[in-house]
């Protein structure tokens, strides 16, 4: 039997309160908790646990206050709740005290392991679930290229390290895939992946046959699932961000994955209304675009040497990428990558749409050789597809326009060019080099 460490036990024994505040449940509606008798004790974001008439402890946060009273939502289900519940204030943040042996595990919002491998091994840095970012003037630029692996997007979309890039697709696109590829092949040190709102019969087919044991090995997994409450779905993402920003603080390159963005909003957006904000567009309150570059301004470079490179999907039904999630998300991230049904539907995976996607760092990131490789590439594509419908249809005769006819001779071998399926990788020169074999030697 282990010795319990002296001074360890001295730590836990200081750190207990002197007292606790105990309050009482005095309305329930919907996911909402009305607690009286501590509210000048609680702020927005203070926690409180919940007793039930079981005996069951459902810990809550604090979302706001009326009449007088502080208003609740759970963490887990209100079963067994009722008036005259006794409810305890939480003193201190919310944190969480990871160690590099958290790689390779899956964890819930609240950093409790699901993966059935035992407890989690515990630092001694706190690091706060919901953290500022670092101020505009001491962070680093971003750095270099990385190599993600996938010959479309190192080629055409080049990601500096600290970079932040949005994915936008619809559902069934393949975005998930494409994500399972990054998180394996990219040259960044550890990958942390959020799944936010995921369906629950999906996320063991992710682990296991789309990110691998090779992939869960370098990854921390955050996951929670759609029958989750709001609560819960919005704290993945923060925790997604808490668990890079530990691994950033050790000057490690992390690639942070979140899927998606748009749950996110959705959860944030539930919380929202049930605390009596006003609705906005499509139903959205203020709160979701506040929230939104609060949590992904927290990627980026760092004040050391260790940089978060984010690529944040979000969710486009019917490719409308006005819709007011897209529209504030792509005017706060460094780029972004659509990915189109279309596409997909003809069998070229990943289902990039190259010309409607674009990295901001580049051209800065590359020599003028591999501007002038890219750009005589997307230009070939780019007449191609203003001309796509006439060609189909057999209206465009060979020899009018020599560009178009350059196009269309181009057209089999770029599409092939951006094709790639999911257990093959491709490095950054690779790219370069078989994008200038298939363009050597024409005018």
């Amino acid at each position: 039997m282990a010795v319990p460490d002296p001074e360890q036990m001295l730590q836990d024994i200081e750190a207990l309160p002197a007292y606790r505040v105990f309050g009482r449940v005095t309305s329930v509606l919907g996911m909402m908790v009305e607690v009286g008798g501590v509210e000048r004790r609680l702020s927005i974001g203070g926690r409180c646990r919940v007793f039930s008439r079981g005996g069951r402890v459902v810990p809550c946060e604090v979302v706001g206050f009326r009449n007088g009273r502080a208003l609740l939502m759970p963490f887990g289900t209100l079963d067994d709740i009722g008036l005259g519940c006794r409810a305890e204030v939480a003193e201190g943040q919310a944190a969480i005290y990871p160690t590099p042996a958290w790689l390779g595990r899956v964890i819930n919002a609240l950093g409790q392991p699901i993966d059935g491998k035992g407890p989690l091994p515990q630092g001694d840095r706190a690091v706060m679930i919901k953290a500022s970012p670092p101020p505009a003037h001491t962070r680093k630029r971003v750095g270099g290229k990385m190599d993600l692996g996938v010959k479309a997007i190192n080629t055409f979309l080049s990601c500096c390290r600290g970079q932040r890039m949005g994915i936008f697709a619809g559902s069934g696109v393949g975005k998930s895939v494409l994500m399972s590829m990054l998180a394996k092949y990219t040259e960044a040190n550890i990958s942390v992946i959020g799944l936010i709102g995921e369906r629950g019969r999906e996320v063991q087919e992710f682990l296991e046959h789309d990110l691998g044991p090779d992939g869960i090995a370098r990854s921390v997994v955050v996951v929670a699932t759609s029958d989750e409450p709001p609560l819960m779905r919005r704290q993945a993402a923060y925790m997604t961000l808490a668990v890079s920003e530990y691994f950033r603080d050790l000057d490690q390159d992390v690639l942070c994955l979140m899927d998606s963005v748009t749950r996110f909003a959705m959860a944030q957006r539930e919380i929202g209304l049930s605390a009596g904000e006003p609705p906005t567009t499509k139903g959205y309150p203020p709160t979701v675009f506040a929230e939104l570059p609060r949590l992904l301004e927290r990627a980026g470079p760092g004040t050391g040497q260790g940089t978060i490179s984010g690529l944040f999907t979000v969710l486009v039904e019917g490719g409308d990428m006005e819709e007011p999630i897209a529209d504030a998300v792509r005017g706060i991230l460094d780029g972004h990558i659509v990915m189109e049904r279309r596409i997909g539907e003809r069998g070229r995976y990943p289902a990039i749409n190259i010309l409607r996607s674009v990295s901001r760092t580049m051209p800065g990131c590359n020599t003028a050789e591999q501007n002038a490789l890219v750009g005589r590439a997307r230009r070939l594509m780019s007449v191609y597809s203003d001309m796509e419908e006439m060609i189909r249809l057999g209206a465009y005769r060979k020899g009018s326009d020599p560009q178009v006819d350059e196009a269309i001779h181009f057209n089999p071998a770029l599409e092939t060019f951006l094709r790639q399926g999911k257990g093959d990788r491709s490095t950054l020169d690779q790219g370069y080099a078989e994008l200038e074999a298939i363009l050597h030697g024409a005018a």
